[in-house]
């Protein structure tokens, strides 16, 4: 089984969220989350955004590791 690479641009695309590299930035630095908040129960997410991430991580999707990064960076 071939796996797919999903960049961070992608996953905001596909999140529906401007993906371009300034935007992206912006949404990082606005939405930064404390180390006790799990990325997919945070709040600025719509219903579908959240099942989502939910999804990607509980089926370790081939957005998993993307999903990953992104956690990572909003918890820095």
């Amino acid at each position: 089984m071939e796996s797919t690479f999903h960049s961070l641009e992608n996953l905001f695309l596909q999140l529906g969220l401007d993906n371009d590299p300034a935007s992206i930035d912006s949404f990082i630095s606005q939405h930064k989350l404390s180390s006790d908040q799990n990325l997919e129960t945070a709040p600025f997410w719509t219903p579908a955004q959240s099942a989502f991430i939910s999804e990607c991580l509980s089926e370790d999707s081939d957005w998993a590791e993307v999903v990953d990064q992104l956690n990572a960076l909003l918890h820095e």
